[in-house]
């Protein structure tokens, strides 16, 4: 097979070479290599003005990143046998980390398979293509993750809209074997239960392990607010440290059903209860009942998704956070997260401050954390370093 030849304008590849994975339209030498001319998810070799080999990619003309790198040897194409590769490779970082076989298996680029995530929970995966080039491997990827894993169910959560900027529809596909309802996972010394079909994203938030582990020296006695609860893996694994008592607030019935059945699953149920309800009604509310707690959790969906959503979102983070800080007690914990990209570490840490000044509070951040080791950061793709976590005590004001 001929593969066609993408061109990269002069000056344009010194990010490249230095390790990114991204070629954007305006980068390409549309005279030599018009982008009209090819195929979405077409496999390209990445060419220099000087007609020197960069390296492997596929291509979607549609996009804004028209290009990702997927492979810098020449004897190294993107096929079944180097996904096998890939995900051995993958799986020894995880088994040298994970006792138990619950993690994010794959995180797209960090990994080397850009436009691909996999979730691994047992033997059953979550898989998520979002890139017309990874789309036209769907086969090869199902057939690779059989190979090197055997797993009894594959879910394809092909259901993001991110595919309809790729020109893909979206759907969910049980792609081999079968899916139960709910399928278990293991964290720390909690068992859990999700849904992998009706769950978020790949149906659990695996990023988050470490800090909820950090969180645990913290919560003996004490009195907890979960918010954005989602399945209660913060709430319940609080409750099982031994939490005097938890309140886990979501608006999604679906996901309160799964916190009530994990809190019974843990042997906490009497000591976690539950409130459907948007996180920011609810603190108002628990504020005007003078409610008090002395851990608040904030673990909110993404606030800023484009970077034009920056000054509204980072209001948001304000207002959740000076509501939260609202109902702690006089010495609280605060624990605070954003898994916005756009929304950097101090930017974050700076809305913290100045919803702690509105709110006439001190802040003592004890404790900083980051997306766990499942999911590796791209030292050359700042976009795979998403995840914020403070921790902060919240004062009286001096």
């Amino acid at each position: 097979m001929e593969i066609p030849v993408l061109f990269i304008k002069k000056g344009q590849e010194r990010r490249l070479r230095a390790g990114h994975l991204w070629v954007y339209s305006n980068e390409v030498d549309i005279r030599r290599s018009p982008l009209k001319d090819f195929q979405p998810g077409e496999p390209v070799a990445l060419m220099n003005h000087e007609e020197k080999w960069l390296a492997w990619a596929y291509v979607n003309p549609n996009s804004l990143i028209c290009a990702r790198i997927v492979s810098r040897r020449q004897d190294h194409l993107l096929d079944q046998s180097l996904l096998v590769h890939r995900i051995k490779v993958a799986l020894g970082l995880r088994k040298r980390l994970y006792q138990q076989p619950c993690y994010r298996l794959l995180f797209g680029e960090s990994d080397g398979v850009p436009g691909l995530v996999v979730d691994r929970f047992g033997d059953y995966l979550s898989v998520q293509i979002s890139t017309a080039g990874m789309e036209a491997q769907k086969e090869a990827i199902l057939g690779a993750l059989n190979k090197v894993l055997k797993p009894k169910g594959i879910l394809l959560r092909n259901d993001m809209a991110v595919r309809e900027l790729e020109g893909l529809e979206r759907y969910v596909e049980v792609a081999h074997g079968e899916i139960p309802e709910r399928v278990r996972l293991r964290e720390g010394r909690c068992e859990f239960e999700t849904s992998l079909f009706e769950g978020q994203k790949t149906g659990w938030f695996y990023d988050q392990a470490a800090n909820r582990e950090r969180l645990l020296p913290w919560v003996a006695g004490k009195r907890v607010l979960d918010l954005f609860s989602y399945a209660g893996a913060w709430g319940v694994r609080a409750a099982r440290a031994g939490a005097a008592a938890v309140t886990c607030v979501d608006s999604s019935a679906t996901a309160l059903d799964l916190v009530t059945a994990n809190a019974a699953l843990n042997g906490v149920e009497a000591r976690v209860d539950t409130l459907r309800e948007d996180s920011f009604s609810a603190l108002k509310g628990l504020r005007q009942d003078n409610e008090r707690f002395d851990i608040v959790l904030v673990d909110p969906p993404a606030f800023i998704k484009r970077k034009k959503d920056l000054k509204e979102g980072t209001l948001a983070y304000r207002r959740i956070n000076e509501a939260a800080m609202s109902v702690l007690g006089k010495d609280g914990l605060l624990v605070s997260s954003s898994c916005s990209y756009h929304m950097d570490s101090e930017r974050l840490l700076g809305t913290l401050q100045q919803a702690s000044r509105h709110r006439d509070r001190f802040l003592q951040m004890v404790e900083r954390g980051q997306q766990g080791p499942d999911h590796p950061v791209h030292p050359a793709i700042p976009e795979t370093a998403y995840l914020k976590t403070y921790f902060l005590r919240v004062l009286p004001a001096l």
